[in-house]
């Protein structure tokens, strides 16, 4: 049986304005596909778009009930897109879509009606993955919840990815955030059913208490693999201890927590953590027991007042990783000096990126956590510079402190299996950029591949004020005389370079010397 779209999602109008824009010799080549194709296409689009299609012909018209993923997402149906503004939180500026409170209310009246006729139609037919992003304002929890719990009792939803979203930015205080944990909590315990069925949750602006945030999380989430908590915590300096023998959460994300620290003192199946800006000086993590733990993201911008810590000790008992990203965000170094200290816990490490180090410093010291790891078979150096942020950094008085640590003897550079060096924001006119790659390409003796390269999302701030023919490490070069001159330079005396490819990549195009 075919199904026309709900009125809330096609009007008259828009079916004209759709079926007016394709042209037959298209109508033509898309009823070629198959229908398997066809429903991997509308996949990859928000239902609303997904609806729209139904009206390209009879076809096209019962594709959207087919589909065995269903994206209910409430950014999908504002009325108008939001712009970008920023917000400082601590030394960094995020951006967040400042979005007026009628238009989230009129999503929500949106999505709610969307939901209802999609799940109606779809009747007792499963639906692999459910998704969905809400707000919880006014009644609307009260309509959503009651049709995701009957859905999830009838069999139709086996596994749901939830977003509860919040109009607030980072500028949201305690007390708003303890109400919002009520909120949350109550909507929880309204429709219990919607916890066990959790693969993904992602929260943000709530203030849990200790025993609350476990229960919720991995008490009751016994699916859950994937959370992301933005700006969520315990209390202000306060630590979280996460202790579930019987998880089996794969990624945890955390951005912008006062928590003191997360101690993580057993997760068996975490694969993959990720924690972006902490407010405190000391290690942010401890951990326990994560044999299953291989990848770890540590993104915080310092300021002066921060003394650094021994990446060593947050590393002890994370034995297994084999990716490690330290992005310093333009600012001050948050680790102190080591080396031959990091070898136990770089001891299966195979790629190490080493983001956000300031234009203006030196990169050789990057070189003693490679001495420490001779595993490490791809380098990842990404060097910041920003002339958007420097009006706002010479307001709040960002000063910045050069890396003070000493290069290593390389007394074992023979045994290093590094085969690719990456260099993102690569200047030839930076003296240190140069003396790097070289000294790097001295050293390694596996080498195959060097990729300088142009950031390839340019800083949209920073073209809209014409800054980037003032950065101070220079354009990126884009002739091919100008790379192959760099090339040869690079290659000047040194033994076996023939083999050794340099390529430079552009936001263009990319060239191999």
């Amino acid at each position: 049986m075919a199904y026309s779209v709900p009125t809330l999602l096609l009007s008259s109008m828009e079916q004209n304005n759709v079926r007016h824009r394709c042209k037959p010799q298209e109508e033509d080549r898309l009823g070629a596909l198959t229908d398997d194709i066809l429903l991997s296409i509308l996949g990859s689009v928000d239902l609303a778009t997904a609806a729209r299609t139904s009206a390209l012909s009879t076809r096209w018209r019962s594709l959207p009930w087919l589909l065995p993923d269903l994206n209910l997402h409430v950014r999908d149906f504002l009325p108008a897109p939001c712009p970008d503004y920023p917000v400082a939180a601590g030394q960094q500026i995020y951006f967040y879509s400042q979005i007026p409170a009628q238009h989230i209310d009129e999503a929500m009246a949106s999505l709610t009606r969307a939901a209802r006729s999609f799940l109606r139609i779809k009747g007792s037919s499963r639906v692999s993955r459910m998704s969905l992003e809400i707000y919880l304002i006014g009644n609307y929890s009260h309509d959503i919840g009651p049709l995701v719990r009957d859905a999830i009792d009838n069999g139709m939803i086996k596994e749901l990815d939830l977003t509860i979203a919040d109009d607030k930015d980072y500028d949201c205080k305690g007390g708003d955030m303890l109400r919002k944990a009520r909120d949350v909590d109550g909507f929880f315990s309204a429709y219990p059913n919607i916890l066990p069925c959790l693969t993904r949750l992602q929260l943000y602006n709530l203030r849990f208490a200790e025993g609350d945030i476990h229960n919720v999380l991995f008490d009751c989430c016994k699916q859950l693999q994937h959370l992301s908590l933005e700006h969520c915590d315990v209390g202000d300096c306060s630590v979280w201890q996460v202790d579930s023998p019987n998880s089996v959460l794969r990624v945890l994300e955390v951005r912008y927590s006062y928590l003191k620290r997360l101690e993580v003192l057993c997760l068996p199946k975490l694969e993959l953590l990720s924690w972006e800006a902490w407010m405190h000086c000391e290690p942010p993590l401890h951990f326990g027991y994560v044999p299953s733990l291989k990848e770890l993201f540590l993104v915080c911008g310092a300021d002066l007042e921060h003394k650094g810590f021994s990446l060593s000790q947050l590393l002890d008992g994370a034995t297994e990783i084999h990716t490690l990203t330290l992005n310093f965000q333009g600012e001050k170094l948050w680790i102190l000096p080591e080396s031959k200290q990091l070898r136990a816990a770089f001891s299966n490490l195979r790629k190490l990126s080493i983001h956000g180090i300031y234009v203006e410093f030196d990169l050789l010291w990057t070189i003693n956590l490679l001495e420490a790891a001779p595993s490490v078979e791809i380098f990842d150096i990404e060097v910041f510079e920003h002339p958007c942020l420097v009006l706002y950094w010479e307001r709040v008085g960002i000063q910045r402190v050069k890396p003070s640590w000493k290069v290593a003897g390389f007394t074992s550079c023979n045994k290093w299996k590094l085969r690719e060096l990456h260099v993102t924001n690569f200047s030839p006119l930076m003296e240190q950029h140069m003396l790097f790659v070289r000294e790097v390409m001295d050293r390694a003796p596996n080498l195959k591949t060097v990729i300088l390269k142009e950031d390839d999302e340019p800083c949209k701030d920073c073209e809209a004020m014409d800054a980037l023919p003032n950065l101070v490490g220079g354009l990126f070069p884009r002739t091919k005389n100008e790379q192959e001159t760099i090339a040869q330079q690079l290659r000047d005396n040194m033994v076996g370079s023939s083999s050794l490819k340099i390529i430079f990549k552009s936001i263009v195009s990319a060239v191999v010397f």
